[in-house]
């Protein structure tokens, strides 16, 4: 797992392949909405998807509110609650 963005909005986890269990077959990432203190995990081919825009944002040399906008485009799968122990 490796952390790859974080901003006082959002942070993104980044999960790399595993072929052994079938969620990671393409790998995953975790996006945190830190304010909404929710989270969803994307894997399959919507993290194919995800991190091919986040490749094409990224070579627009994107400001951080940039990224926290499209960050904001996954806000509706982000139904899991962020509970710290």
């Amino acid at each position: 797992m490796n952390m790859i963005y974080n901003s006082e909005q959002y942070s993104v986890v980044e999960f790399g392949v595993d072929h052994n269990l079938e969620a990671l077959r393409f790998g995953g990432y975790e996006i945190v909405d830190k304010s909404g203190r929710r989270e969803a995990f994307i894997g399959g081919k919507l993290a194919q998807s995800f991190r091919r825009d986040v490749n094409n944002l990224i070579a627009s040399e994107p400001t951080m509110e940039e990224i926290d906008e499209f960050l904001g485009s996954y806000d509706t799968l982000m139904s899991q609650p962020v509970v710290l122990h």
